[in-house]
């Protein structure tokens, strides 16, 4: 689960961050509506938690601009405004959530989850591949009807491999889908590494991970 966290505040935003990164989610921080922007033209996020109050414009307008856009990513505004009318505008205007703050993140952690979950089953059903299959709404894969046990990194490696199945994908954008924008002492290499753990667990299952070669990787059926 990737998450755009878009807050000017450069300690609120950083403990959020942290807070989401623990709950085992990819988090990258934008900190005004032009980065935002920046980061959604070159990433695809799971949810967008959106601060009202941002320096250049308001987090109710880059909302706006994305809906505009026919952008549906999930949106939960955070907002210091107390007031009915405030909420309701971003209710509005296409958000689908909203937290007051201060706020719990245990409350923010959840709410996040709950929309991830609700825009998954919206999406999509059981993504099946021969013996393997893929639930985005519970986050699981199975072999033969026997629940995986995979990381929370393996397992978003394989649901990028099982939505393009027989497609090659390459190392970099698998990267993308892996790690965030801070992460980035983490070098391409790390991509080898998953896959390798994978493969091992896919293993006599008739299913296998193909390499090609300067291209990338691709999942097949090896029966």
């Amino acid at each position: 689960m990737r998450v755009l966290v878009v807050e000017d505040a450069p300690d609120m935003a950083e403990a959020v961050a942290i807070r989401l990164r623990q709950a085992g989610m990819t988090c990258d921080i934008a900190e005004s509506a032009d980065a935002a922007e920046d980061c959604l033209a070159v990433q695809r996020y799971d949810v967008i938690a959106l601060d009202i109050n941002l320096p250049d414009r308001s987090g109710t307008e880059l909302l706006a601009d994305l809906r505009r856009r026919g952008e549906r990513v999930p949106v939960l505004m955070l907002t210091a405004a107390f007031s009915v009318e405030t909420r309701v505008s971003a209710l509005d205007l296409g958000a689908d959530d909203y937290l007051v703050k201060p706020f719990d993140y245990r409350e923010l952690v959840a709410r996040l989850r709950a929309l991830h979950r609700r825009e998954a089953e919206v999406k999509s059903e059981e993504i099946a591949f021969g013996p393997l299959s893929f639930s985005p709404a519970a986050q699981e894969a199975r072999l033969d009807g026997r629940a995986l046990d995979l990381t929370r990194r393996e397992l978003a490696l394989l649901a990028l491999l099982i939505r393009h199945a027989g497609h090659v994908m390459s190392k970099e954008r698998l990267y993308e889908g892996l790690y965030s924008f801070a992460e980035t002492d983490v070098g391409l290499n790390a991509v080898e590494l998953y896959i390798a753990r994978l493969r091992k667990k896919l293993a006599g299952s008739g299913v296998a991970i193909e390499t090609q070669r300067g291209l990338g990787y691709r999942l097949m059926r090896d029966d």
